[in-house]
């Protein structure tokens, strides 16, 4: 745990150091989110800062690499290829963050990333399906790896709406993943601790972090789509490293958790995202508009439609992402039915939370 602290520490200490730089670089180079419509923004922000997200993990990496234990994630050369993945994905964002890019070449981009972790080991072996583990053709499992990558990164992307949420959300998501991934390695046989997915998660962790007092309202840089790319893809590398690796028999919740946790975890960490961008391509759609095609009604605006502030919003999608991530976690370390109560009364306070804030705020300013 102490190497995984130093990870933590390392990415948090040269994002946050980095990001005062970048933001100048920012500056420099016109790399200003413009005013839109769909924006909460009356001002224009400079965006850059997945550059800095990119070197704190890049440290991390390097670090990880000299200490004793962790060095051994080096050996099958996926982490490698998580960090070339991690570059390209990063230098095209940064490119679309300067001067806009089409959604071909972005796609283009997110393609490539995917492609150089998968031709380096970071794929899919197998797809969990209800207790057991599917083996498909190679093929396929390179496809399904590289969706998995795409649709991860659209949905972080998509949730990058105020300020500090997306960080956030995906700080809470490496978290709960962390966990997961930390107390499933320890059934492994022979047990290991020191897995890729446990690695990444504490490193985008520390990044998240690092970033955080930058970006929280009132931000003064936007981690841009060089940031929201690059968080995407490697939340989706630690969920392909762990997911189709795990044991069914290794839960202490029996059969209901053996048989969903593989993938009910990978989808609840970062359901925020994912609920967002499924309701958007569903809304688009039903309104005759292209999937990508932005609107000002995703969950954040909808929060401050009800009448949440600009932080009152960001805190409570924040405990929403926490009680449902943290929550289907929970399933792999307490009983079934303790899991499911702690998840309902999460619910329960979250919506009532949801509900009574903005009503409270009203009835203050009468």
């Amino acid at each position: 745990m102490r190497e995984y602290l130093l990870v933590f520490v390392v990415a948090a200490a040269v994002t946050f150091l980095t990001t005062p730089l970048v933001r100048q670089i920012a500056v420099i180079t016109g790399a200003f989110t413009p005013l839109r419509a769909r924006d909460v923004h009356d001002t224009p922000i400079p965006r850059l800062g997945g550059v800095a997200i990119f070197l704190g993990f890049a440290a991390a990496a390097l670090v990880a690499r000299e200490l004793p234990f962790l060095k051994q994630v080096y050996l099958s050369g996926q982490i490698s290829g998580v960090l070339f993945g991690a570059a390209i994905i990063c230098f095209v964002g940064a490119i679309d963050d300067i001067h806009e890019l089409d959604w071909l070449t972005k796609l283009a981009g997110q393609v490539l990333a995917a492609g150089v972790m998968a031709y380096k080991g970071v794929q899919l072996l197998a797809v969990p399906f209800f207790g057991t583990s599917t083996v498909l053709p190679t093929p396929a499992l390179v496809l399904v790896t590289v969706l998995v990558v795409l649709v991860t990164v659209n949905a972080v992307n998509w949730i990058d709406g105020l300020d500090g949420l997306a960080a956030g959300t995906v700080a809470i998501a490496a978290l709960a993943f962390f966990t997961y991934s930390y107390l499933v390695s320890r059934s492994f046989n022979p047990p290991n601790v020191f897995t890729n997915a446990t690695f990444l998660t504490a490193a985008v962790l520390g990044v998240c972090v690092g970033f955080m007092p930058h970006n929280f309202h009132p931000a003064r840089l936007f981690m841009g789509d060089s940031g929201a790319m690059l968080l995407g893809l490697l939340l989706a590398a630690a969920t392909i490293s762990i997911t189709g690796n795990v044991d069914p028999g290794d839960f202490r919740g029996g059969d209901v958790s053996a048989a969903l946790l593989p993938i009910a975890v990978p989808l609840a960490v970062l359901s925020l995202p994912f609920i967002d961008m499924v309701l958007a391509v569903v809304r688009r759609t039903m309104a005759g508009q292209k999937p990508w095609q932005a609107d000002k009604k995703h969950l954040h605006h909808r929060m401050m439609e009800i009448g949440h502030g600009h932080r009152n919003a960001v805190l409570v999608l924040y405990l929403w992402a926490a009680v449902l991530s943290m929550g289907t976690v929970s399933f792999a370390f307490l009983e079934p039915w303790r899991a499911a109560l702690l998840i309902v009364v999460g619910c329960l306070v979250a919506f009532v939370i949801t509900v009574w804030v903005p009503r409270w705020s009203l009835a203050r300013r009468l």
